[in-house]
């Protein structure tokens, strides 16, 4: 019964901030017409999830993540909502011990959540969303913008990437990659094995107009 309230919850919402974004549209429109679809989606979503904070994200994930979830909302109707993006080294090295406590060993914790030095989110380039479904659409669409899922065991857990990664068991994984002299991406100065991607597109274009606490994560 709980469930089905909060499906019913959910979807009532769902349905008032697309609502909500079609009235704010003629408000984007006087702002900035030719991104007017644009603005009132990133707007509405900002009201849908009004925790949500895109600030500290690198330029590339900020504007992969925002033009993914606008051709999501005005194509398939699919709310993103971001949980937890950027994190400064501090709060990364606060969610990493404490999860080293809770596991009772560092390799546990690395299953789960990776420290300050490791972790994608520190560089901004780590995105936690919601909801399942969204996370869903971007599971499938989001590489066109260079958005991928890298962890199995993290259906919530996207990064931008210039190209398609390995999909890895979990975080921890990355250490043992490196260890044992593997490799599965590229970035920075970081070495990757990969392969070329011919649909890249430029995340700084226009849309397309058409629970488990994530924050603990890697």
């Amino acid at each position: 019964m709980a469930d089905s309230l909060l499906a019913i919850k959910a979807r009532v919402l769902a349905t008032a901030t697309r609502l909500v974004a079609v009235l704010l549209v003629p408000v984007a429109f006087c702002r900035a017409p030719g991104r007017a679809r644009f603005l009132a989606c990133q707007w509405a979503l900002g009201l849908r999830f009004p925790a949500e904070d895109l600030r500290g994200l690198a330029p590339e994930t900020l504007a992969a993540f925002t033009h993914a979830r606008a051709e999501a909302f005005w194509r398939d109707g699919q709310l993103i909502g971001l949980t937890s993006g950027y994190r400064d080294a501090a709060e990364q090295h606060r969610i990493f011990t404490a999860e080293v406590r809770r596991t009772g060993s560092v390799s546990a914790a690395r299953r789960r959540v990776l420290p300050p030095e490791e972790s994608s989110h520190v560089r901004g380039l780590a995105l936690d969303v919601r909801p399942t479904e969204g996370a869903r659409w971007l599971e499938r669409h989001g590489g066109r913008y260079g958005l991928y899922r890298v962890y199995d065991n993290e259906w919530w857990h996207f990064e931008y990437r210039t190209v398609a990664p390995v999909r890895l068991p979990h975080p921890g994984a990355v250490a043992w990659l490196s260890e044992h002299g593997a490799a599965y991406g590229r970035y920075g100065d970081e070495s990757w094995r990969y392969e070329p991607r011919p649909d890249a597109v430029d995340d700084s274009r226009p849309p397309m107009c058409a629970t488990e606490d994530p924050r603990r994560r890697p």
